[in-house]
């Protein structure tokens, strides 16, 4: 019997990663609360949580920061490779060709035991922010800042961005916006990492598939629409009959809706506090109250609730990142949660292929050239 298009409802894997409630809009990784997790731990903590099963003691929460502090620097190569092409390529073109590249240097491309993978996965992890920023920094004419090992992964991020240390508000705004996209079940480009790791094709291939993927509007480009559609309306007077008349000409309103969640997504609560809490702090609250107005008006009128791109797209912003900059900070903070899912692909694998159902015409009569039409 044929499945409904997309996959949906279709059980592809078996994963001890993330568990999914779409009815009742829950979320964890590992069976920890994305509540808890969001108001609690480090981006450092949970990626342990993904790549070892359990939150890390003391001694080794400083064993993953270290491992990660010490591999972000790039190879020159890859370095360039962003100068050559900086000003020519997008912010995700750049990252999913430089993540490519890394494999031709990298110790362990060719094995994919769970100990190599996981050499390689820290990595990418600790490489792939360093890629964005100095992409961001060349293409402005600027030179690349250097990581500064004392800061942890969030703050570094920015660090290299802007070239100055960040405010801790910020600092934590980004750990915790990159906790929140860390993994979400099978969805397209953990899909994409996971088939094609399934034919145990290496995790700079399944990484990079994983990009390409991502780089999509439907899947990672929603919160680049969610900016877009604050900047048009850009007074907060004007937000509730703005998403009024795109209502009533049955326009989608970006970052609403979810394939999964039939209420509010469990991230989106947490970016929408993070989301004011910046604007607050920085005197630009008016994105915030804009989105609070669009939220309010969408459950009025249409009982939609937002989803993780909608508060994403201004906290991003407010962090100082440009518009196209948003899909790779999701690509970043997904990372671990693609070569989370890698190993256990390699762990266990079976070549994932699908069935299809034909719907052209019935099998018939070759007609030799000379008498067709």
């Amino acid at each position: 019997m044929f499945a409904k298009e997309g996959l949906e409802g279709v059980v592809a894997a078996r994963t001890t990663l993330s568990l999914i409630d779409g009815e009742k809009g829950r979320l964890s990784y590992r069976g920890y609360s994305i509540h808890d997790l969001a108001a609690r731990s480090s981006f450092e903590e949970v990626v342990h949580l993904l790549w070892y099963g359990e939150l890390p003691t003391a001694a080794q929460l400083a064993q993953t920061r270290a491992d990660l502090a010490s591999q972000r620097a790039l190879h020159p190569d890859a370095l360039e490779i962003l100068r050559r092409f900086a000003r020519d390529a997008s912010p995700m073109d750049m990252l999913r060709t430089v993540v490519s590249a890394l494999a031709i240097h990298d110790p362990d491309v060719h094995e994919s035991t769970r100990e190599a993978n996981l050499r390689k996965g820290t990595r990418l992890t600790a490489q792939m922010p360093t890629i964005v920023a100095a992409h961001e920094r060349l293409r402005k004419g600027k030179e690349p800042v250097a990581p500064d090992p004392r800061l942890d992964h969030a703050a570094n991020f920015l660090f290299m961005l802007h070239g100055t240390a960040p405010e801790p508000i910020a600092a934590r705004a980004l750990d915790v916006a990159m906790i929140l996209q860390l993994d979400h079940g099978l969805n397209a480009s953990t899909f994409a990492a996971r088939v094609t790791a399934g034919t145990l094709a290496d995790l700079h291939a399944a990484v990079t598939s994983a990009i390409g993927s991502l780089k999509g509007p439907l899947h990672g480009g929603a919160n680049y629409d969610v900016m877009v559609m604050l900047k048009a309306i850009d007074e907060v007077g004007r937000a509730a009959e703005h998403i009024r008349l795109e209502l009533q000409q049955k326009k989608k309103i970006p970052g609403f809706g979810h394939r999964v969640y039939k209420t509010i997504d469990p991230r989106a609560v947490h970016l929408r506090e993070l989301s004011e809490k910046l604007g607050v702090s920085m005197g630009q609250d008016k994105w915030y109250r804009m989105s609070a107005v669009i939220e309010k008006t969408c459950k009025e009128l249409k009982n939609l609730y937002p989803n993780v791109d909608f508060y994403a797209a201004s906290t991003y912003f407010l962090l100082g990142f440009d518009m196209d900059l948003f899909t790779p900070i999701f690509a970043c903070s997904r990372a671990p949660g693609w070569i989370a899912h890698v190993i256990e692909q390699h762990t266990d694998n079976r070549l994932i292929r699908p069935l299809e159902e034909y719907i052209g015409p019935p099998e018939r009569a070759y007609v030799s050239l000379d008498k067709r039409g």
